[in-house]
């Protein structure tokens, strides 16, 4: 496990220990536990970036923020020379990409040293994180049982879960950051999705996608966004629980919880009203309409049709069954009912930002339920399905929101890890990293 940036930034400060950390980080990556992590390495750049930092150290001058330190590519962006295989088989005859993704340039301008291309779903088009082309990455939070790591971020988040990387650049659909990171014990952060650029990123749905990451802490998600974004770290005004409104929605997101997840999220809001918080329960009935409105097919399977229509038609044989099962809900949507869908959207989240007027954010369980164990998802089509539907139902009202959200672990200590999310209407990042640190603050106690 590495420490969060901030403290490992101190600990390296003799000569070379940059590429030690390298060397380590990648000793580790070829353990059996790391199995399926990464589909490509780009250890020659990640060395080439380790040995600058360690030589600007050398010589006095500043680092940047993520100098020298390993980052983990979420395999749907692109990386100059390296093939974008987005999780699938399709693509391995696929020309090298011929420039960094926007995002993954400013990762390079940072000083990461960009380790590989991390596993996904297929397209990056399930919450649960199984891919049958290159093998699904095992959950590390259990060490008796194959669990699923969650997706469509899989080896993003094992990367950071093993601590290989300091930060798995990822991207969030309906949930694809958020999920994984509250089933592997991480803090994810889905910001407003304009505030990230996607241009070199393979689409699911131009209208739903966001570029971002998941650390071990808040903090570090403040940090990465930053270089993502490229702009200054978000403004925060410090703040305490004191005084802090939190909407409770009791519209779908409480729905079939399971009873530890239901225990951990309960401890939670009573730790944080005991700091002073008030918890405020909210009907947020709209909630209930997401699933009428996200049809016909929904917003990811029409714009991933519009993307993979050609090979479907083709080489449908090629994909993840699964997961062209999926793109094809978006076959034969008319152009008018997918303005009819995006209208009857943006009506949706103008009545929702009302509701949410007054409040610093509104708060639920990441995901209703424990990591579940890995066989029966791959054996039994019924029970991936609707686990996968399970998977993204709270997380997806914050993408259908265009809002941010942060999954905070809230476990009690040696416990599976369950998922405290945290969201709030787009363009409200920075009060809800500052509310997202607060809260922090108080769950580890």
């Amino acid at each position: 496990m590495l420490p969060p940036i901030a403290a490992l930034r101190q600990q390296l400060h003799t000569p070379g220990s940059h590429e030690r950390l390298l060397d380590e980080v990648l000793q580790r990556a070829r353990a059996p536990a790391a199995a399926h992590v990464f589909t490509a390495w780009f250890e020659a750049e990640a060395r080439a970036a380790a040995r600058a930092a360690d030589a600007a150290r050398a010589g006095g001058q500043a680092l940047p923020p993520l100098a020298g330190l390993p980052v983990s590519v979420k395999g749907l962006f692109d990386v100059a020379g390296h093939v974008t295989l987005a999780g699938s088989q399709r693509l391995r005859g696929a020309p090298p990409a011929a420039q960094d993704a926007a995002v993954v340039a400013r990762l390079r301008a940072a000083g990461a040293a960009l380790l590989g291309h991390s596993n996904l779903t297929e397209f990056a088009f399930s919450g649960v994180g199984l891919n049958p082309h290159h093998g699904t990455p095992r959950n590390p939070a259990d060490a008796a049982l194959a669990r699923i790591p969650g997706g469509s971020s899989s080896g993003a988040a094992v990367s950071v879960a093993l601590g290989l990387a300091v930060a798995g650049l990822g991207s969030d659909t309906g949930g694809s950051i958020r999920v994984p990171a509250a089933l592997c014990g991480l803090v994810g952060f889905k910001n407003t999705a304009a505030r990230t650029p996607l241009a070199g990123a393979f689409p699911l749905s131009h209208t739903l996608d966001t570029a971002c990451a998941m650390t071990r802490c808040v903090a570090d998600c403040i940090t990465v966004d930053a270089v993502l974004a490229q702009q200054p770290p978000l403004a925060l005004q410090p703040r305490t629980l004191a005084g802090l409104r939190l909407a409770l929605p009791q519209t779908l997101v409480l729905d079939a919880l399971e009873a530890p997840v239901a225990q951990a999220f309960d401890r939670a809001l009573a730790r944080l009203s005991a700091a002073g918080a008030r918890i405020v329960p909210q009907a947020l009935a709209e909630f209930s309409e997401i699933a009428d409105i996200n049809q016909p097919g929904g917003l990811s399977a029409i714009e991933a049709w519009a993307t993979h229509r050609q090979a479907m038609q083709t080489d449908r044989a090629a994909f993840d069954p699964r997961v062209a099962s999926r793109i094809a809900l978006g076959e034969g949507v008319s152009a008018a009912d997918y303005i009819a869908l995006l209208q009857r959207r943006q009506g949706w989240i103008d009545r929702v930002r009302a509701r949410l007027q007054g409040f610093d954010a509104y708060v639920c369980p990441t995901v209703p339920l424990l990591a579940p164990a890995l066989q029966p998802l791959l054996d039994s089509d019924e029970a991936f399905f609707s686990t996968n539907r399970l998977l993204l139902r709270n997380t997806f009202t914050t993408n259908f929101l265009d809002g941010c959200a942060f999954s905070l672990p809230c476990q009690a200590p040696g416990d599976l890890p369950v998922g405290l999310m945290l969201a709030a209407p787009g363009g409200q990042d920075a009060a809800l990293a500052a509310t997202a640190l607060a809260v922090e603050a108080a769950l580890a106690g």
